[in-house]
């Protein structure tokens, strides 16, 4: 790729609408409560609107996220798989956030914030952190998922209820190299809001947070990008070991 096309597709990444949450296209519903990580965050925004993002909880204490998903305040939902069923759902408001210190809105990197919860997390079978992946020795993970609430069908308008995944195959091309993220692409990935969602792999650790997608041509594959965790786990220590224990 010639250095413009590599700047424009990254300024043409897709952007988020602010009514929806996440799609995952070419999925399938996961079991319930398989993925007792997950979160579901309410976005309160200026003009008392909502949307949302997605999540996952590191501890009783914090959930990871994109840092695009940034909002005047937030809900957490924890324990959910279909958010229609308000049993056993815990609604947790977020204390603080930690958007990274060196995040491009622009470019989307660096897209990874820390949320710490307004009271502990209870934990249970439904609602359990994931653990991160720590180290990276330069190769891609072989088998990962995404998961999330959101339209599973491109045409629609509206989120999935319950909990959707897919399978990704992570690509290695110097574009994302470049950009030390990991990619997928394909027709089935996560899209548009389903941001801040953890990329889970072979080993049930937690690699990546879904940042963006977009096209790389109209009739193109659509790419989807995923921000390191491995690279970040310095900052993540840092900013837990500050404002509560990792």
């Amino acid at each position: 790729l010639s250095p413009f096309t590599f700047i424009y597709l990254f300024i043409n990444i897709i952007h988020f609408p602010p009514v929806h949450t996440g799609q995952i296209y070419g999925g399938h519903e996961a079991v319930a409560h398989s993925r007792p990580y997950m979160v579901l965050l309410e976005q309160h925004t200026e003009d008392g609107g909502k949307k949302h993002c997605d999540g996952f909880l590191l501890n009783e204490d914090f959930v990871m996220t994109a840092a695009h998903c940034q909002a005047k305040s937030y809900t957490a939902l924890l324990g959910v798989h279909n958010y229609r069923d308000s049993n056993g759902i815990q609604r947790i408001s977020v204390k603080d956030t930690f958007p990274h210190k060196d995040y491009n809105e622009t470019e989307f990197i660096n897209d990874i914030m820390l949320l710490k919860l307004s009271s502990k997390a209870n934990v249970s079978n439904t609602v359990r952190p994931i653990a991160l992946a720590d180290q990276s020795n330069g190769s891609l993970p072989k088998s990962c998922s995404v998961s999330g609430w959101g339209r599973n069908d491109r045409n629609s308008k509206y989120m999935s209820p319950k909990l959707m995944e897919v399978n990704v195959t992570l690509t290695d091309n110097e574009l994302c190299h470049g950009k030390k993220i990991y990619c997928s692409e394909g027709e089935a990935g996560p899209g548009e809001g389903d941001s801040g969602g953890p990329l889970v792999c072979e080993d049930g650790k937690a690699y990546g947070v879904v940042s963006s997608s977009h096209k790389t041509n109209p009739d193109g594959l659509y790419v989807y990008s995923y921000t390191k965790i491995p690279e970040k786990m310095d900052w993540i220590k840092q900013i837990i070991g500050h404002n509560g224990k990792f």
